[in-house]
C-alpha cells in the first residue's frame, strides 16, 4: 500500500461499529466519524445551527443546541423534510471529510453509519462491515436507555439489511466477541497494508 488508503466502516445499528471504530484508533489508524462531526455541526457556534433555523424557524434552541426533537417530528410529519435537512447537512460534513483527508496521508477509517445508503462506498478504497447475529443486535440496542422497540425497528427500516452490506463488502468483521473482533481488525489492516 502507497499513499492515501481510504476504508470505510459501517455497520447497521447495534453491530459494534464504535466499538470497531476505537480498535483501529487504538492500532494508530486516523478515524473520521461522521456522527461525530454531525454532532459538532449540531452544537452551539457550529454552522448548521443557523442554516437549520433558516430553513426551519424554531429548530434552534435557545441554548444553540439544534433542537433534535423538533427535526424529528418535521420529519414525522413530512418525509421530504429529511431531504432539506441533508441537503443543508452533507455539504458542510463532506467538507469536513474533505479537510481529514487532506491531513492525513496513508491508511485512514471513514466511520459512516449510512455509507451503501448515502453511496459513498464510491469514495472508499475498501469498506469493511462489522456485524453479528440478530438477536444480539437487538440487545444492544434496547439496553440503550433511549431506544424503544419502535425507534429500533423505524431505524432498520431506513438502513440496508446487513446481509446486502456483507455482501457489499470488502471485509466482514464479525462482533460477537471483543477478541475476535480486535483480531480481525488487525488481519484488516495487516492485509491492507501488505498490499
Amino acid at each position: 500500500m502507497s499513499g492515501l488508503f481510504r476504508l470505510g466502516l459501517t455497520g447497521s445499528i447495534g453491530m459494534g461499529k464504535s466499538t470497531t471504530a476505537a480498535m483501529f484508533a487504538d492500532e494508530g489508524l486516523p478515524v473520521w466519524d461522521a456522527d461525530a462531526v454531525v454532532r459538532r455541526l449540531y452544537a452551539p457556534g457550529g454552522p448548521a445551527g443557523p442554516a437549520l433555523e433558516a430553513a426551519f424557524p424554531g429548530t434552534l434552541r435557545h441554548d444553540g443546541h439544534v433542537n433534535r426533537e423538533v427535526l424529528r417530528a418535521l420529519i414525522a410529519d413530512d418525509p421530504a423534510v429529511l431531504d432539506r435537512i441533508n441537503a443543508i447537512v452533507h455539504p458542510m460534513v463532506a467538507a469536513d471529510r474533505s479537510n481529514f483527508l487532506s491531513q492525513n496521508p496513508g491508511l485512514v477509517i471513514l466511520d459512516i453509519p449510512l455509507l451503501f445508503e448515502t453511496g459513498l462506498e464510491s469514495e472508499c478504497d475498501a469498506v469493511v462491515v462489522v456485524s453479528t447475529d440478530a438477536d444480539t443486535q437487538r440487545e444492544r440496542v434496547l439496553a440503550r436507555d433511549t431506544m424503544t422497540e419502535a425507534d429500533f425497528k423505524a431505524i432498520l427500516l431506513r438502513q440496508m439489511p446487513d446481509a446486502e452490506k456483507r455482501a457489499k463488502a470488502d471485509y466482514v468483521i464479525i462482533t460477537d466477541t471483543l477478541d475476535g473482533a480486535r483480531h480481525a481488525v488487525k488481519d484488516v489492516i495487516s492485509d491492507i497494508k501488505g498490499r
